[in-house]
């Protein structure tokens, strides 16, 4: 593509100035799940607007019942894609644990030949999402237009759970519409070899809180006759899972597709087994599905865990009583087609079944979401895949994300629109701990990526 190589070379050119910009952006302490940084959310909202409107995008401030949005728009021929980010971050606690001021932005040299940018919000997501910015400013600068219609949506709530987007996209949906959406939000699988995420895995929460007698009773008076809710519960828990680890909930693999042959072979090639990706954490055995990879398990297999369990007298010291309830909190992470109303409906006739006749259960919910799929031939997921692998050492791969990005799925479900995710973070980038960065590569060719990628979908 001819038009894109002075592109490239004015990012290259420019790289310091963007590193000063990001700083600036990194400096405004927009913790948004703290009440006394409200100001200062509002102000990293203002700086991002001034600085679309810099580029030439149509920018402005919009309010919520929450902290602002920043909606910009850019015409453009060919196809429209939305670019979603979030300016807001974590607290900054332990701030004893900092090597240097959090706000205080600072290129540190981790190990010769590897520069990082350390700072809160570095690569969670500030780092990530001037990186499209930048490639829209170059492409700006050197051709006076953008290669595809550009929207940008940057919200200030993602790290509080953004109770006010939902309601912004029902609002705005006509405006906020496109082709396609990007999302910045996702990791590299290492410093040289970039990554399309294809899969994000559902969630559906459900406590679950089993009953007995009408009062805690003592375990010499009524130990064998009466019923004990924690062992009821513990025999209901431990009955998820046979001894091949898979889920025994009838249905639940309902909606579950099995991986492509050649994912699988590509996944092999990366060389991660359960022993290397248990070791940091002191394990080495898997338990889930028997015949399955440890990133088929991670990627693209549902789960259920066990996420807490109460019951009885849990203080200090010692007190005999078969308790009247226990309750659990239970996970499951679905994958493909599997419908969250579905399993938590199985679920809970898997649960009552198991009660005794004088005994009840109650159950509460605690969300729940589909997971996002992407076919792995997709024409959108190709076209990155071939971008990103122009730009870095290594091809990219095509992979899956265990962990749930709700917003993509309000893009599908009210909007329309699937989602390309693409990121430049890498797992040791430190995101919602102290001494968070983000390596200098991934921001310089991070915005490379971009504009190899805009200029792929525009054709």
């Amino acid at each position: 593509m001819p038009e894109l190589a002075p592109v490239l070379d004015r990012l290259d050119q420019s790289l310091d100035d963007s590193l000063d910009r990001l700083f600036a952006l990194l400096r405004i302490p927009s913790i948004s799940t703290d009440p006394a940084f409200k100001a200062e959310c509002r102000r990293a909202a203002e700086w991002l607007v001034d600085d679309l409107s810099a580029i030439g995008f149509e920018a402005s401030v919009r309010e919520t019942a929450g902290h602002p949005m920043v909606v910009a728009h850019h015409d453009g021929e060919g196809p429209h894609v939305l670019f979603y980010g979030h300016y807001d971050v974590q607290p900054v606690d332990p701030l004893a644990l900092w090597e240097s001021d959090p706000f205080a932005p600072a290129l540190v040299e981790l190990e010769p030949g590897r520069k990082v940018i350390r700072a809160r919000g570095a690569s969670d997501d500030k780092g990530q999402l001037m990186t499209f910015l930048e490639a829209c400013r170059a492409y700006k600068a050197v051709h006076g237009r953008l290669p595809c219609r550009v929207t940008v949506l940057l919200e200030g709530e993602e790290e509080s759970g953004s109770p006010s987007l939902k309601p912004f996209l029902e609002a705005n949906a006509a405006e906020l519409k496109a082709d396609v959406a990007l999302v910045c939000d996702t990791a590299m699988w290492d410093r040289e070899t970039p990554a399309v995420c294809v899969g994000l895995r559902g969630l559906v929460g459900e406590e679950v809180t089993v009953r007995a007698a009408d009062r805690d009773l003592h375990s010499g008076m009524f130990g064998g006759a009466a019923a004990n809710p924690i062992r009821i519960l513990a025999r209901v828990l431990a009955e998820l899972h046979d001894e091949a680890g898979r889920v025994t909930i009838p249905g639940f693999y309902e909606g579950v597709a099995e991986t492509p042959p050649e994912v699988l072979e590509m996944w092999a090639g990366l060389g991660e087994t359960a022993e290397s990706f248990l070791a940091p954490i002191g394990l080495s055995v898997p338990s889930g599905e028997q015949d399955r990879s440890v990133l088929e398990l991670i990627w693209a297999r549902p789960t259920a865990e066990v996420n807490g369990i109460v019951g009885g007298y849990t203080g200090d010291g010692f007190k005999t009583v078969i308790p009247a309830e226990a309750s659990a909190k239970v996970s499951f992470r679905l994958v493909h087609e599997q419908d969250p109303d579905a399993v938590r409906a199985a679920f809970r006739d898997f649960v009552r079944a198991r009660i005794p006749a004088d005994c009840s259960v109650g159950f509460a919910p605690h969300g729940g979401a589909p997971a996002i799929q992407l076919t792995y031939d997709s024409p959108l997921v190709e076209k990155a895949q071939a971008a990103l692998s122009d730009e870095w050492p290594k091809p990219a791969l095509t992979i899956a994300m265990g962990g749930s990005i709700p917003i993509v799925g309000s893009f599908r479900s009210m909007l329309g629109m699937e989602s390309l995710l693409v990121g430049f973070a890498l797992g040791d980038d430190r995101v919602h701990s102290p001494n968070e960065k983000y390596d200098l590569s991934s921001f310089q060719h991070g915005q490379r990526s971009w504009a190899r990628i805009l200029a792929a979908l525009a054709g």
